[in-house]
Parts: C-alpha cells; structure tokens; sequence
C-alpha cells in the first residue's frame, strides 16, 4: 500500500451500518482496510460473509475476534466502532490509549451530561472523563473540533435529519423552541441486523408504525444539541415511524415562527449555514425531499414551507439512515480528522 493511505480498522463489521461501512472503505483511495473484527463471523473471509465485495481490495481479509491487541497489532491508526451501545465504550478507552483515533458509530459518548445519559440508558457511564473529551461527529456544526478529536461520538440517524435543519433557524431566533415538533420515518435497516418477529417482512411491508414515542433514546442527543444552538434547553416531541422500505429517513419538525420572521428569511439564514457544505442540499421553499434521492449517498436534501394559516415553519428533510445517519457521515468526519478532502470516497449517487 502507498504511504499516503490511513490504515484502518473495523469493529463490528457484520450489522447492516459495518456492511454499509466496509463498501465505502473499500472504495476509498486513501484507506488501507487492516481489520475487520466480529465474534460471529471470525475466521471466515470477508469475501465469505459479504459476498458483493468478491474481486476487491477486501479479498484477502478475515474477520477477526474483536480484541484490543489483536486491532492493534494491525498496524491500525484509527478504528470505527460498529458495535452496539454500551459495548462500544471499552473498545473506544482502550483504543484511544493505544494511541488510535476512534469514531464510534455507537450512542456512548454523544451525550455532555452523565445524568441525561443514565436516564436515557438506564446506567451510570462507564468512562464520564472520556465521554466530555468526545466531539459530537456532526460535520456541518463541528468540522473544526473533528480535525483535531481523538474520539468522534457519530450522531444517531434521526438526529442528523433533524438538527440539520433545525439548528440554523434556533440559532437565528427564527422559531420559538418551546413549538417544536418532529414527526420521522425510517426504514428498517435503522433497527438493526437482529431476530425480531416484529422486523419480519410480512409484519412491515404494506404498513406504517409509530414506535418509541414519547421517549426515544435519540431524543437525549437531539434535544442536547438544539440546546447548544438555541442557548438554553430545549424540549420537543419527537415521534419515530417504520415504513416498509430498508433505507432511507424522512422527517418532518413543525415549529412557530417568531414575530416578523419571513419564509424568504428562512432561505437566507439556511443558505448562509450550508453554502459551503457538499452534502447538504437545499432545495428551496415548497420543494418536499424524497428518500429515493438520498438512498446510498452521504447527502441530506431539506426543504421547507411557511403555512401563513397558523404561523408554523414546516421543515423536511431525508438522508439515508445507513449513510448520512450512519456510516458515510462517519467516513466524512474521518476524512476531516486525516486531513483529507471532506468530499473523499463519498461523492456517490
């Protein structure tokens, strides 16, 4: 391999985010792929286990045991973790003292507060000093903290569909943020790789389902981080759906706008925010976002409305859940930490 190539290393590679994950680091000019790590799946080839990356740079691999001297030993100068949460954070301690960066794909370190996270998980964290180190992964707010973070907390897929539209316009003091409400959809690839009678086929398709209202765990990381833009705390109802496609996130987050705030001021404030941002995407006021235009890319298309009847902005937005909520938003605060174009290995359509 060429000098100017970061060897890397996955841990968890074998849930839907870890396969999403591997296709984009194996396509990317500037990653060595030195490890692969899964309980389930070690000893076998990759090639094996995903047979779609047969004839690639990922030919020779194996998985293996998920072990801190077994990663290292690699030869790894950064690692993603794909693990689940509250089993990323021993990987993540142990990682960082050896010397690698980490961006962990999990919910471990995206909270500040150590009380917010125990009553959203329902345990104390294990490693509050390393949880305060962690930079909030998303790119467009935090892209000069990533460049130089030893540990990236990835954001959860909701929330990146969420907080990007939102935050400019909480920013500006366009809405009041006591009015927010957010209703999303996602695929079912946002539940994981596991056995659930309620994930079989024949029980999502031809159906929508509200679920995990009106607590979801990322509503801890959503309300967090409208908070820091807004100034102060921030609560809002949130409402998640499943739909019966396997990617994909549409959100829709209704708020009032505030006395004298116009729909054409909200294009300024949301332009000004994203001018310069590659993977967001405006598309202008009474233009509605599809899924089937963001699915498999690291792009996030919002649109917006004024409904001059009740004096409510009406945001939206879609991203896929597996990339800008997951994997391909994760490789694009990797590019950021190593120096690399920010755009590298992710201009996919």
């Amino acid at each position: 391999m060429s000098e100017n190539k970061v060897k890397v290393a996955v841990v968890g590679a074998s849930g839907y985010s870890g396969k999403e994950l591997l296709r984009l680091l194996l396509m990317h000019e500037n990653v060595d792929l030195v490890c692969v790590t899964s309980r389930q799946s070690a000893g076998q080839k990759l090639t094996d286990v995903f047979p779609r990356f047969r004839g690639g740079k990922g030919d020779d691999l194996c998985f293996v045991q998920p072990e801190i001297d077994v990663i290292t030993d690699s030869g790894a100068e950064c690692a993603f973790l794909a693990l689940p949460h509250g089993v990323a954070v021993d990987f993540a301690g142990a990682l960082v003292k050896k010397g690698l960066r980490v961006i962990d794909l999990s919910a471990d370190f995206r909270l500040e507060d150590v009380d917010v996270y125990q009553e959203y998980y329902d345990k104390q964290h294990p490693s509050p000093d390393l949880m305060k180190e962690a930079v909030y992964g998303l790119p467009e707010v935090y892209g000069e903290k990533i460049k130089s973070a030893r540990l990236v907390a990835s954001p959860g897929c909701y929330p990146t569909s969420i907080l990007l539209p939102l935050i400019p316009v909480l920013a500006e003091g366009l809405i009041d943020p006591e009015s927010i409400a957010v209703a999303s959809m996602s695929g079912a690839s946002g539940a994981g790789k596991k056995a659930d009678t309620s994930l079989l086929f024949v029980e999502i398709n031809e159906s929508v389902r509200a679920y995990g209202a009106p607590k979801h765990r990322h509503l801890s990381e959503i309300e967090q981080e409208l908070g820091n833009a807004a100034g102060s705390s921030v609560k809002i109802s949130f409402v998640p759906h499943l739909m019966p496609v396997t990617a994909g996130i549409h959100s829709t987050m209704f708020s009032n706008l505030n006395v004298g705030v116009s729909s054409e001021r909200v294009g300024e404030v949301l332009l000004a925010a994203y001018k310069n941002s590659t993977f967001v995407r405006l598309l202008g006021e009474g233009v509605f976002p599809d899924t089937k235009n963001v699915v498999g890319s690291n792009f996030i298309d919002i649109g917006w409305v004024v409904d001059e009847r009740t004096g409510r902005l009406i945001l939206l937005s879609a991203e896929d859940n597996l990339g800008k909520g997951a994997s391909s938003q994760a490789l694009q605060s990797f590019n950021l930490m190593f120096d690399l174009p920010e755009n590298a290995g992710l201009l996919h359509f």
